[in-house]
């Protein structure tokens, strides 16, 4: 057995504290409104104390990444999305009436929201403040326990976290594991009562095998090539701005970040320009600045030369950003400068693979038809993104596109919106978080029924005769 510890297991192994948390929330179904409420102020408080130390942590394992940046891509979504949790809990909890059909009265019915039991939730590196905890703090608000699984790329960051949560949380209610890849496999084998993987669509499709042989559901926050379209009637230096936001937030490490922009033939010479105006608003400078993050690792670094190289090797023109650098560190080594990519061809592995990086291909089109074709005969992305005044080609991209979501007229935010759910479709994964929509993924719907004394459902009763006869007859007529 390979063993996963944090300082709240006292050195027990993976199984054992899943059967742990497994007992705790067999023999404790009802859990009330003050229960979970608590559970969620005592990660607010972990967030309230602890913020600057777990920032300082992220920038270890980066090696460059300002406690500005997370506090704004983790942080920050963290703290709205406690808030608005919190403060519509109690409504979300409470049974939801449904309506009767007519030979069913006066029988009443309703739906009775219950915790599932365990959550296992799986998170990535590239924001691992956010993505661990956001789904966690939903599972907890739904009356769920949680076994929480960070990534090992980023250690400084998990081992603290299973600190502070060991600190604020008992083991069979919120527990940290730590480890590798032979210690995901083990978590995602486990029989949770649904389990949460945010990751790559690879690596999703593995999670997906091992969850089934449990009939374990699962949400699934993958990836994809997000694209951006930008319409005749843009304004170019405002899409230009908001795209370049998007894509260089991390260094471009975001799973909805701009994977390629489709823009009208003519007009990439003006997009380049104004490109490259945008990110010298953004980062005066780019290597030496915290605010531009680093590639996580060498390897990762080493994938995004390689795409670029094989690209230009079949004939694709890159164009980097010109930027100012500063001193050459190994750290600032893997801050990888923004480049542009024409020319590129559809076979090429640039585009075909999510890009993780601050590389953006440009492609040009004659007809928004020609646009809308080009990303339909792909994976459907996680989000899209469309830029432009023209209502009538934003509802024909709205009405002929299938993504995960949508930003009109700019990128990202739309995930930072609580009342909207955060999730993919197809390739790009399944199931949602997010205010209602996560708390009600994490929940079970009972359906309940309460029959009236006088109920007459002994009229569809054997044995069938004329009396039978009458009452479908009956209700034939309702219907």
């Amino acid at each position: 057995m390979i063993s996963a510890m944090n300082s709240s297991s006292s050195n027990l192994p993976l199984r054992s504290l899943f059967e742990a948390q497994h007992r705790a929330s067999r023999g404790h179904i009802d859990v009330p409104l003050a229960l979970r409420r608590d559970r969620l102020l005592r990660v607010r408080r972990l967030l309230d104390q602890h913020g600057a130390a777990l920032s300082a942590a992220v920038e270890a394992d980066f090696g460059i990444r300002s406690a500005h940046l997370t506090e704004v891509a983790d942080l920050l979504v963290l703290r709205s999305s406690l808030a608005h949790t919190l403060k519509f809990l109690a409504r979300w909890m409470r049974p939801e009436k449904v309506e009767t059909p007519l030979h069913l009265l006066p029988s009443r019915a309703f739906l009775q929201r219950q915790p599932l039991g365990v959550v296992g939730v799986v998170s990535p590196w590239n924001y691992p403040l956010q993505l661990a905890l956001a789904p966690a703090v939903t599972a907890m608000a739904a009356g769920n326990r949680v076994m929480l699984k960070p990534s090992e790329l980023t250690p400084r960051t998990s081992a603290l976290m299973a600190e502070l949560i060991a600190q604020s949380f008992a083991a069979d209610e919120f527990c940290v594991v730590q480890g590798g890849p032979e210690v995901a496999q083990e978590f995602v084998s486990l029989p949770f009562d649904h389990l949460v993987f945010t990751g790559s669509t690879e690596t999703g499709r593995k999670v997906a095998a091992a969850a089934a042989a449990n009939l374990t559901p699962t949400t699934l926050e993958l990836g994809g090539k997000s694209p951006c379209i930008l319409d005749v009637s843009v304004d170019m230096d405002s899409a230009a701005l908001k795209i370049a936001h998007g894509k260089l937030l991390n260094a471009g490490q975001t799973c909805i970040a701009p994977d390629y922009v489709m823009l009208p033939r003519g007009q990439e010479a003006a997009f380049a320009e104004a490109f490259g105006r945008a990110v010298a608003r953004l980062f005066p400078v780019i290597q030496g600045n915290p605010d531009y993050a680093a590639i996580i690792n060498a390897r990762q670094h080493a994938r995004l030369g390689a795409l670029l190289a094989e690209a230009q090797s079949q004939g694709a023109r890159l164009q980097p950003v010109n930027a100012p650098v500063g001193p050459d560190t190994s750290e600032v080594a893997r801050q990888m400068l923004p480049v542009l990519v024409f020319d590129t061809q559809p076979g090429m592995k640039l585009m075909q693979e999510e890009l993780f990086g601050p590389v953006l291909p440009v492609m040009s089109y004659d007809t928004l038809p020609q646009a809308i074709g080009y990303i339909n005969e792909r994976a459907r992305p996680l989000a899209l993104y469309w830029f432009g005044r023209d209502k009538a080609a934003r509802e024909q991209v709205l009405a002929n596109t299938v993504s995960g979501g949508v930003c009109i007229n700019d990128t990202l935010m739309h995930v930072a919106h609580d009342n909207l759910p955060f999730g993919g479709v197809g390739e790009s994964g399944w199931g949602a978080y997010h205010g209602v929509t996560g708390f009600l993924r994490f929940t079970q719907q009972k359906p309940v029924m309460i029959s009236s004394r006088w109920a007459r459902g002994d009229l569809f009763y054997p044995p069938y005769g004329p009396r039978f006869q009458r009452a479908m007859g009956w209700i034939k007529w309702l219907f």
